[in-house]
C-alpha cells in the first residue's frame, strides 16, 4: 500500500460508514478512503469485497465488528476474510496484533481530558501506530499539542458536520479527516 502519510494528504476527506446505506453511498462516491464502522463475522467478508472492487482503500474498525473477540486469532480472521487495507482500534494489543500481521494500524483516542491525552500519548509512543485518530475531531487545540508530540499522521473524527470543521481540523494540524457526514464525502472531489 502507498505510504499512508501521502495517501492522507492527496485524500483528506475519510468516508466513515455505519450501515449498509452508507457503504451503497460511498462505492457510488471519489472517496478513497473508507472507515468500516460497523458489521460482524457474517458480512464483513461481503462489505470489504464491495468497497474493494469500487477501488476503495479499507480500514475496518476491529472493535466494532460484532462477533468478533480482539486477540490475534481474531485479527487473523479479518485478514483472511476482509482482506482489508488496515484497522482502527483503541486498544494497544490489536495495534501490537495488527502491526504484526502486516495491517496499517491507525489507534483511535478518545480526548475527553487531559488524563486520556496524556494516557493516549503514551500509548502512542510505545505501541507506535501508523496513524492515530484523535475524536473529537472538533478539538483543534489538543491536535495542535498532539501534532507537536507525536510523529505519526493524525485524523481528526467525531462530530465533523461542515466544510468549516474539516478546514480547522486540518489547519490545526490534522492530515485528514474522516466523516460519516455523507454531504461532506463529495469534498474530496475538489
Amino acid at each position: 500500500m502507498e505510504q499512508l502519510e501521502e495517501l492522507l494528504i492527496e485524500n483528506p476527506v475519510i468516508a466513515a460508514i455505519r450501515s449498509d446505506n452508507d457503504l451503497e453511498k460511498v462505492i457510488s462516491s471519489k472517496v478513497l478512503i473508507v472507515f468500516v464502522l460497523y458489521g460482524s463475522i457474517i458480512n464483513l467478508k461481503q462489505i470489504c469485497e464491495s468497497l474493494k472492487k469500487a477501488g476503495k482503500i479499507v480500514f475496518v474498525h476491529v472493535d466494532l465488528i460484532e462477533g468478533l473477540k480482539g486477540d490475534h486469532t481474531g485479527l487473523l480472521f479479518i485478514k483472511e476474510c476482509g482482506q482489508p487495507d488496515g484497522i482502527i482500534t483503541t486498544r494497544a494489543t490489536n495495534i501490537k496484533n495488527g502491526k504484526k500481521l502486516g495491517f496499517c494500524v491507525i489507534q483511535r483516542i478518545f480526548a475527553v481530558d487531559s488524563l486520556s491525552l496524556e494516557t493516549g500519548m503514551r500509548n502512542i509512543h510505545s505501541v507506535l501506530p501508523d496513524a492515530v485518530e484523535i475524536m473529537p475531531g472538533l478539538a483543534s487545540k489538543i491536535i495542535k499539542s498532539m501534532g507537536t508530540q507525536v510523529r505519526v499522521p493524525i485524523i481528526a473524527g467525531g462530530l465533523i458536520q461542515t466544510k468549516k470543521d474539516i478546514m480547522e481540523s486540518i489547519g490545526a494540524g490534522a492530515m485528514a479527516v474522516s466523516t460519516s457526514k455523507q454531504e461532506l464525502w463529495s469534498l474530496s472531489e475538489e
